[in-house]
């Protein structure tokens, strides 16, 4: 089994972008972030074009897939995931992880949600969860909003009884407290790989940790690496498992 998570900041690298799904259609699960749908027009307030209709355009590019897409703004920019459908997704659906209240509807400072899947081939069940963390314009360190939403996906995660792979964009340090939460019981690949960046050279910000992925000790890693493939600003992960 393999899967890719990759933030695809808006589909703003649109043709590279769409040219990597292509190439990578034998991928049995992708994860996605910053992902519109039938959008009218963009939530960013940055000066760079986005795919408004993003979340269709990958579904054309992987018909062997069923797509679930799960908004957070306006039903129009979220998360999703697309699954190979030889894969049963036995449930799927989404948990608050973070509110703001007083979102203005434009900007990254919304609301937050945690997309999870839970699938089953060849009688082996496991859950995957995606999500976006919350951004604040401050960095990556801890606040007490970020240690709020590490704990409520940690709550989230102690329901679930099968294998799990947590993964997405975390907006988070690797040696902050509330990756620490998130880290009980799994295993952190950024850290046992020794990665020292997730981003590309698209991203001139200091702080090159965003992108992670934990794994429950029930799933057996074949292969984890972060992609040379430049199609946003984050890299994409590439998880092989059993």
């Amino acid at each position: 089994m393999k899967l890719i998570t990759l933030n695809i900041w808006g589909g703003h690298i649109r043709e590279p972008l769409l040219n990597f799904i292509k190439s990578n259609q034998m991928i049995d699960i992708f994860c996605f972030q910053e992902v519109y749908h039938n959008a009218p027009d963009k939530i960013s307030t940055e000066d760079r074009p986005v795919s408004l209709n993003v979340f269709s355009e990958l579904q054309e590019l992987l018909p062997g897939h069923h797509g679930y897409f799960r908004p957070v703004v306006n039903d129009i920019y979220g998360i999703s995931a697309f699954v190979r459908q030889d894969i049963k997704v036995l449930s799927e659906g989404e948990i608050t992880i973070h509110d703001n209240p007083s979102y203005s509807g434009r900007g990254p400072t919304h609301g937050r949600n945690l997309q999870w899947l839970e699938c089953a081939i060849d009688q082996k069940v496991f859950s995957v969860l995606n999500v976006h963390g919350l951004w604040n314009g401050k960095g990556k360190a801890d606040s007490p909003e970020r240690i709020a939403q590490s704990q409520r996906i940690r709550n989230f995660m102690d329901t679930i009884k099968s294998p799990k792979i947590l993964c997405g964009d975390f907006n988070l340090r690797p040696d902050v407290e509330s990756m620490k939460i998130l880290e009980q019981g799994m295993h952190n690949l950024i850290k046992a790989y020794n990665v020292t960046s997730t981003r590309t050279r698209f991203y001139t910000k200091e702080e090159k940790f965003a992108d992670y992925i934990l794994t429950s000790p029930e799933i057996t890693i074949n292969r984890f690496e972060v992609l040379k493939d430049e199609v946003s600003d984050h890299a994409p992960l590439l998880l092989d498992f059993a």
